[in-house]
């Protein structure tokens, strides 16, 4: 049963025999989505605000969308302004459910491997927990100087009360339209939300566009450089645990790599029962892999990745945000 779920996906892309057979249960779903809005609209669902600005970044659809690069870019544009910037994530792929302040010596299993990297990359507060409004107040109290916090996924999560919402859209748009289990719609489009913003190519009409690709250097687990020019001298082993492995891959045969093995595990696997298939070979992952695979592996190469929006959604963002910033 489990195995024929994780099939789902590839079933979402168009429509098929398949979403007319689930088209049952996704009406159940429809109806239960229904009833969650009118219990919001109602005020039977209670709703909490912070004491700082909240910002979400998330998708409406199932599965990687870019969140994490934009929630990183996010805040290192904030902080540069001067702001003190904090992230709330749920920490998907750890061990356990609790709530964690992440710190120099959290691991991946127990935080997460998204968290992690945001905490590495950008040097700010991050608290993860399921309970949004939960992890969002530990961390207003642990840190009391925070006057943003942006949350790293989060869009159907509206316990918490938020002041800009963003959502991210990449290639695979919106499937084929249908709500969850016979599309990968966790709810209706059109939905409101105050941006969108497409983290690969376009899909839509509408939302603002954005650059990715592979930056020129790779990282080792010291932190020192490793020129991409020199990595393609020779053959190379690749792994992967992300929700679009093919997406990586991609640009690594736009890049010219030339890629002997390749392996694309479940998104946020550990790596605990993988081994290389040739050791003799540089070995290539993400930077959200490389956070768990240095542990067993440190002569993996992390590919850093260049995301960049457009200038009009920063010129969006900015605009929208001084005029619902409160916290000073």
């Amino acid at each position: 049963m489990v195995q024929w779920l994780q099939q789902l996906p590839k079933y979402w892309r168009n429509r098929n025999a398949i979403t007319y057979l689930l088209w049952p249960l996704e009406v159940t779903y429809k109806i239960a989505w229904r009833l969650r809005q009118g219990a919001i609209r109602l005020g039977w669902i209670e709703q909490h605000r912070v004491n700082a600005t909240v910002i979400v970044v998330g998708n409406v659809v199932v599965g990687g969308g870019g969140k994490t690069p934009l929630t990183m870019a996010l805040v290192q544009r904030l902080v540069k302004q001067g702001l003190q910037v904090g992230v709330v994530s749920r920490g998907y792929g750890r061990a356990n459910t609790s709530l964690q302040i992440v710190n120099a010596q959290s691991l991946a299993t127990d935080v997460g491997d998204e968290p992690l990297m945001i905490f590495q990359k950008c040097n700010v507060p991050v608290v993860v927990g399921t309970q949004r409004v939960a992890a969002a107040r530990q961390l207003l109290n642990q840190f009391p100087s925070i006057n943003v916090l942006v949350c790293d996924d989060g869009l159907q999560h509206i316990a918490l009360q938020r002041d800009i919402e963003i959502c991210v859209m990449d290639a695979t748009g919106l499937g084929n339209g249908h709500l969850l289990p016979a599309g990968p719609l966790r709810e209706p489009w059109p939905r409101q939300v105050d941006l969108l913003l497409h983290t690969h190519q376009r899909t839509l009409p509408e939302g603002f566009e954005s650059r990715r690709e592979l930056s020129s250097f790779a990282l080792t687990s010291d932190g020192q450089q490793v020129p991409m020019a020199d990595l393609k001298l020779n053959p190379v082993e690749v792994v992967s645990g992300i929700a679009k492995p093919e997406a990586f891959l991609a640009m690594l045969k736009q890049g010219q790599f030339q890629i002997r093995h390749s392996t694309e595990l479940p998104d946020h696997d550990n790596f605990q029962k993988w081994q290389p298939s040739h050791p003799e070979l540089p070995l290539l992952c993400t930077e959200k892999d490389a956070v768990k695979l240095w542990a067993r592996f440190p002569q993996a190469l992390a590919m850093p990745l260049v995301f960049e929006p457009e200038p009009s959604f920063w010129e969006a963002f900015d605009q929208l945000f001084q005029s619902r910033h409160r916290y000073h």
